[in-house]
């Protein structure tokens, strides 16, 4: 009888403990792949995605809304603390779709934070929206147009479901650092009129999703037209080194054909030296190409940005 006892036992331990471990091999299999895809999709840790699965019984759409309401709640509460640092740092960002070219420019305490794929996402988020507001403008009959937004005016537009001010706010709780969302200008133009961009200090994006963007520490836009009509497969090349120009020497406005020059002094466009050719003036360089300079758009991370929001013609 002993003997029995001790066999039936035997078996009995051996049996519970593999139908239990296999139960809970599959739980935690289950588990786990919900915590990897929540993870995955939402960019949190993965303590917070563990504790949101735990905390909704493995409601993987209940514990994404939790997430991303405590991790608005902490970017507020960090923002707030850090409120007041400096922003010296950031990125100037290019955006061009068909005829009309946006520039942004979003700051921040590092250039370490600048170079994150977040931060970019977020310059990103504020050139569409910045491109949607100008897209929504009607056209009247003048051959371009182009507008500037503020910081206080940017924070109150819409990105995807949330308005730019919590973007801002999200990303200030996850990257530690405080953000300005600096300033935004806009050009919008008739099928005459081109625009020719230029971006300095470029600096690559390492996510496919970014691949429409330009960023850089400065940037210019130049509002064209081609006089002559037969310019077509030039057109960019001259735009860009238009821009380069821009950005290199800093015009204060455009001026006419005719302005004398005054040398490395002048601030009128037309009648500086030309940075790739010395030895003629802009207006030179433009005159025999048929191309007429209406206006530009400079920025330059950093700076003050009152000199920019203003008409340059």
């Amino acid at each position: 009888m002993a003997a029995l006892c001790n066999n039936l036992r035997a078996k009995l331990l051996s049996w519970q403990p593999v139908g239990l471990f296999h139960t809970g091999a599959r739980l935690l299999a289950a588990d786990k792949e919900l915590l990897v895809k929540l993870r995955k999709k939402t960019g949190y840790s993965f303590i917070n995605c563990k504790k949101a699965l735990e905390q909704f019984g493995n409601d993987l759409q209940q514990a994404e809304t939790w997430l991303h309401q405590q991790a608005q709640k902490e970017g507020w509460d960090k923002a707030s603390k850090l409120q007041g640092r400096k922003t010296r740092e950031g990125l100037v960002g290019l955006l061009q779709d068909g005829n009309t070219s946006v520039l942004v420019e979003v700051n921040c305490e590092t250039d370490f934070v600048a170079r994150n794929s977040k931060f970019q996402q977020l310059v990103q988020q504020m050139a569409v929206s910045t491109l949607r507001h100008c897209q929504s403008h009607q056209q009247n009959t003048s051959s371009y147009v182009k507008g500037f937004l503020c910081g206080e005016e940017l924070l109150q537009m819409k990105a995807e479901e949330s308005l730019l001010k919590d973007q801002l706010a999200l990303q200030i709780g996850k990257l530690g650092e405080n953000m300005i969302m600096k300033r935004a200008a806009w050009v919008k133009t008739q099928s005459d009129i081109f625009i020719g961009s230029y971006m300095h200090g470029i600096l690559m994006a390492e996510l496919p999703s970014l691949s429409n963007m330009t960023f850089g520490k400065y940037g210019a836009l130049v509002i064209c037209k081609d006089s002559n009509g037969n310019l077509k497969s030039n057109i960019s090349e001259i735009g860009r080194r238009l821009g380069q120009h821009v950005v290199g020497m800093n015009p204060l406005s455009v001026g006419a054909p005719e302005d004398e020059s005054s040398g490395e002094t002048e601030t009128k466009m037309l009648a500086q030296p030309f940075l790739l050719e010395p030895s003629l003036t802009v207006g030179q360089y433009l005159q025999p190409r048929g191309i007429n300079v209406l206006d530009f758009i400079r920025f330059e991370c950093g700076e003050e940005a009152g000199s920019t929001e203003s008409s340059h013609n």
